[in-house]
């Protein structure tokens, strides 16, 4: 199992955290696996800074189906 520090817009932030989000697309440059733990820290791009705010949620699935090269869909609980 690893951590993955990631950033995370505030819209995508807020459906996570309610639970209406339950899966993130990312680059597989990492080698992301089911198991592994992901922090999401709240990332503001005009403001260039995080939030504070975070939230950990593990990878429960992962699938590359119908993606652009390098990229993944991992469900997250």
């Amino acid at each position: 199992m690893q951590r993955h520090i990631l950033k995370i817009l505030p819209e995508y932030f807020d459906a996570v955290c309610s639970g209406k989000k339950s899966f993130e697309i990312r680059k597989n440059d990492r080698n992301y696996q089911v198991g592994d733990e992901l922090i999401l820290c709240e990332y503001v791009p005009d403001r260039e800074g995080f939030t504070g705010r975070e939230v950990e949620k593990e990878v429960v699935y992962i699938t590359d189906y119908a993606q652009k090269e390098n990229y993944i869909v991992m469900a997250i609980d």
